[in-house]
Order: C-alpha cells, then sequence, then structure tokens
C-alpha cells in the first residue's frame, strides 16, 4: 500500500511527542519505514552535538511506525520492550538526518527493529536495535 503525503502526515502527528520533535514521515511500508528530521540547538548537548536522548526517541519513533504497520489480526498497539542504541558519529544541529527503520523479526507477539539515523553525507550517526510487543 502505498500513502500519500497527507495520510503520511496525519499518521504522525498522531504520535505528539515524534511531532513536537519535528520527525517527518516520508515512506511507511511493512519492510521499511523513512523519516527526516532536522535537529534544533534544543536537540543538543553543552557541546552543540545532537543529544542520544533525541536519536534514541526518533529511532523508536521509526521503529513503532513499522511494527504498528505489521500488527497481526487482533493486536491494537504497540509498546516498545527493549532498545539499545549505539552513537557512532555526532550529529549536527540544522542539518537533516535520515532515518530508516527495518524488520529483523515480525513475529505473532514480537517484532524486533533495526534503525540506522545517518547524516547529510551518507554516514552513519546512530544504529538502534529495539523490540515491539504487540498488544
Amino acid at each position: 500500500m502505498t500513502y500519500t503525503p497527507e495520510q503520511l502526515r496525519q499518521f504522525a502527528e498522531a504520535v505528539p511527542f515524534s511531532n513536537h520533535l519535528g520527525v517527518k514521515l516520508a515512506e511507511l511500508t511493512a519492510e521499511k519505514v523513512v523519516c527526516t528530521v532536522v535537529p534544533k540547538p534544543e536537540h543538543c548537548t553543552t557541546m552543540g552535538t545532537v543529544h542520544g536522548g533525541f536519536l534514541m526517541a526518533v529511532a523508536d519513533f521509526a521503529g513503532a511506525c513499522g511494527a504498528f504497520f505489521n500488527l497481526p489480526e487482533g493486536s491494537t498497539g504497540t509498546t516498545t520492550t527493549e532498545s539499545k542504541t549505539n552513537m557512532i558519529r555526532p550529529g549536527k544541529p540544522g542539518t537533516t538526518l535520515s532515518i530508516t527503520a527495518t524488520p529483523i523479526n515480525v513475529g505473532r507477539r514480537l517484532q524486533v527493529w533495526q534503525t540506522r539515523i545517518e547524516g547529510e553525507d551518507g554516514k552513519l550517526v546512530s544504529l538502534t536495535t529495539q523490540s515491539q510487543i504487540n498488544l
């Protein structure tokens, strides 16, 4: 199924926290979720780099979108049960970060998603693996 940009915007806005962070949902399929975000100065550490908590939050959103899209019949939602993020290099405020989540496993009760966040130069900023339970 292909969503229009307006449908993707409405889906993303249904999650107030990700909307607050400025995440833009660009693609949503069973095999991939693609988002972008431009971190602001308030999303940074004292050293002027993007805060790890910000990176974890936007990665969680992307993985959760994929898990929600893949819910089995009878499930009403999903929630993160575990998440691990490796910070690879600093993210820069004011630049566009690309967020791509793909499934590692989509099961009847549990899903595992991996999310890559890359800078404008295509270099990896962080890598998150999260488990989502189907409710």
